[in-house]
């Protein structure tokens, strides 16, 4: 195995450089991911939204034949399932925000706003197919015993806490790479590397020895 001879003539020769016009850490398809983070977040949280409203919908239609003087009392598990919708946009929004420069939209971010959509949205999906089914039965049995109200709205702030808890998530993923993204690999010296450093280049030129290695 060939050894590296690291004097301080040769040093600034071993600096290997990112050469990669938009970067070694922003390719071009990195906004894909994006895209596809903020395409999630909407179309899965309107899916369970949708379906929510669909099956409370049919409920409440049902039951207001014979109590139509419920039917607005009865209307609280569709605006419930809008909400849902409400997540996945406002998560959808942020991550489009983040596409304006594409110049400086890392890999890295991508998949962070990927996650991100997708926690919204499948959390959304998922609670607006339980607020539909306990819609759909809730405002049913109401009409029958109205002391099933206090216990079917309960049941509905717990199906919509799950959205929410997505909504939390993906927050917290879009705030962590909100940073600015370094396209460019940082220069690496694998001179400093040996010499148990940083592996960054020397930064001053005149300092070609071990020494003028980065901590």
């Amino acid at each position: 195995m060939a050894t590296i001879d690291c004097t301080a003539a040769n040093i600034l020769n071993f600096n290997i450089y990112d050469t990669n016009v938009e970067g070694l850490n922003c390719p071009i398809y990195s906004s894909f991911f994006g895209v596809m983070g903020a395409t999630s977040a909407m179309v899965f949280s309107a899916l369970g939204a949708a379906y929510g409203t669909a099956k409370s919908g049919t409920g409440i239609a049902a039951m207001s034949v014979m109590r139509p003087e419920m039917i607005m009392k009865s209307i609280i598990p569709v605006v419930m399932a809008g909400i849902i919708a409400i997540y996945g946009l406002v998560v959808s929004v942020l991550v489009a925000g983040g596409l304006n420069k594409p110049e400086s939209y890392s890999i890295f971010k991508g998949f962070i706003d990927l996650g991100a959509g997708l926690a919204v949205g499948i959390s959304g999906l998922a609670a607006g197919f339980a607020i539909g089914i306990v819609g759909d039965s809730g405002v049913r049995g109401t009409a029958q015993q109205p002391k099933l109200f206090v216990g079917m709205i309960l049941i509905l702030i717990f199906a919509e806490v799950l959205g929410l808890y997505g909504l939390i998530v993906a927050l917290i993923l879009n705030s962590s790479s909100s940073g600015e993204n370094l396209c460019h690999s940082p220069c690496f010296n694998p001179c400093c590397a040996l010499n148990k450093k940083s592996g960054a280049c020397p930064a001053d030129p005149l300092k070609t020895g071990i020494d003028g290695c980065p901590a």
